[in-house]
């Protein structure tokens, strides 16, 4: 093992029909892999995002993290508590916690988003930000619609935000 590497711990979550891949490192839960995807994203996501990192399969050392997941699937949890170890660009970092602060039960629009953190006119990076999200779920990118009441898009599929936004009681119409 190289010492100068840093590690990136990861571990299959299973909820219901849907397998997860959480990874974090020891700040926090850095990635989320939403379902019907493969290791093989997670691995290129670690390989680009944090060079000179080992991934290690360790389920405890992510077990924390399956536990609040775990209570917020089975509505016992509305906010997370673990840290998060955010890996992104400036603007994508201050769109993600944007996201932080909209209550479980609630959505925004992209614009909404793009005014609070400053840069009214960037709605479609907002939209870019949010496609980029290595946190979803947790992360709440699942609460951003569009601005006429739409869902847009989401990186696991409109099945799946409409599945979280259902959890959280909020009434979905179809597109």
């Amino acid at each position: 093992m190289c010492k100068q590497c840093k590690i990136v711990y990861w571990a299959d979550y299973y909820f219901n029909k849907h397998h997860f891949y959480l990874a974090a490192t020891d700040k926090g839960l850095c990635y989320i892999l939403l379902p019907n995807r493969s290791l093989k994203e997670l691995e290129k996501w670690v390989t680009h995002k944090l060079p000179e990192t080992i991934m290690i399969n360790n389920q405890s050392k992510l077990s924390k993290y399956v536990v609040q997941l775990d209570e917020y699937f089975n509505k016992r949890r509305r906010t997370f508590d673990f840290s998060l170890d955010l890996v992104g660009t400036k603007f994508q970092k201050a769109v993600w916690k944007a996201l932080l602060k909209i209550p479980y039960g609630t959505t925004k629009s992209y614009s909404q988003i793009a005014k609070e953190i400053g840069c009214p006119k960037a709605t479609r990076a907002v939209g870019a930000a949010n496609g980029a999200n290595p946190i979803p779920i947790v992360v709440p990118c699942h609460r951003v619609i569009a601005k006429d009441g739409t869902l847009g898009g989401y990186g696991g599929g409109l099945e799946m935000k409409k599945e979280l936004l259902s959890l959280e009681g909020i009434e979905v119409f179809c597109d």
